[in-house]
C-alpha cells in the first residue's frame, strides 16, 4: 500500500497544470507549430508546381515537419505532389485559424488603440476602463492562453495527414 507520502495533494496538480497553461505560449514548441502552420500552405503551394519539373518536393516537406514539428518521416517514393493538393485545404484552414486567433491577441490588448469614440456600448462597457478590461482579459489573455493548445491540435492533424500522405 502506498505511503501517505506517495499522495500528491489535488493543489500541486492544479498548480503545476496552471503553470503549464501560463508557460505554453512562450515555449519554443509553441512558436515552431505557429511557423509550421504559417509555412505549410505556401510551401505546399510552391511544391506543386515544381514537383511537375521533378524537384525534391517531398524531401523539402519532409524537411519542413522534421524542422517545425520534430517528427522524422521516412523517405518514401512519393513526391511531395502526393501531399501538397490534399494536404492544401487543410493547411489554409490553419493558416487562417491560426493567424487570426494570434491576432486577436495584440489587437484586444491594445483595444483602446482601435475602439471608436464611444465605449458605451462595447462589451465591458459603459465606463471605458470596464470596455478595456473586459477586451483585454477575455480577449487577449483568453487568447494568448488558447492559441498555443488550438495549434497543438490543429498541428497533430497536420503531422497525421503529413505522415500519411509523405512515408
Amino acid at each position: 500500500m502506498d505511503s501517505a507520502r506517495d499522495v500528491v495533494p489535488v493543489r500541486d496538480t492544479v498548480s503545476v497544470w496552471v503553470r503549464r497553461v501560463v508557460r505554453e505560449p512562450f515555449t519554443a514548441g509553441t512558436w515552431r507549430r505557429f511557423a509550421y502552420a504559417v509555412l505549410a500552405l505556401p510551401v505546399g503551394v510552391a511544391c506543386v508546381p515544381l514537383a511537375l519539373f521533378g524537384a525534391p518536393t517531398g524531401r523539402w516537406q519532409r524537411a519542413l515537419v522534421r524542422r517545425f514539428l520534430a517528427a522524422d518521416l521516412p523517405g518514401g517514393p512519393r513526391s511531395g505532389l502526393a501531399h501538397a493538393l490534399p494536404a492544401a485545404p487543410l493547411n489554409l484552414l490553419v493558416a487562417a485559424v491560426t493567424l487570426y486567433g494570434w491576432s486577436l491577441v495584440p489587437m484586444n490588448l491594445g483595444w483602446p488603440l482601435r475602439a471608436g469614440s464611444d465605449y458605451s456600448h462595447a462589451w465591458g462597457g459603459p465606463t471605458f476602463a470596464g470596455a478595456w478590461a473586459f477586451h483585454a482579459v477575455l480577449g487577449g489573455i483568453g487568447f494568448l492562453l488558447l492559441m498555443p493548445w488550438l495549434g497543438r491540435a490543429l498541428a497533430a492533424l497536420q503531422l497525421r495527414v503529413a505522415k500519411s500522405l509523405l512515408s
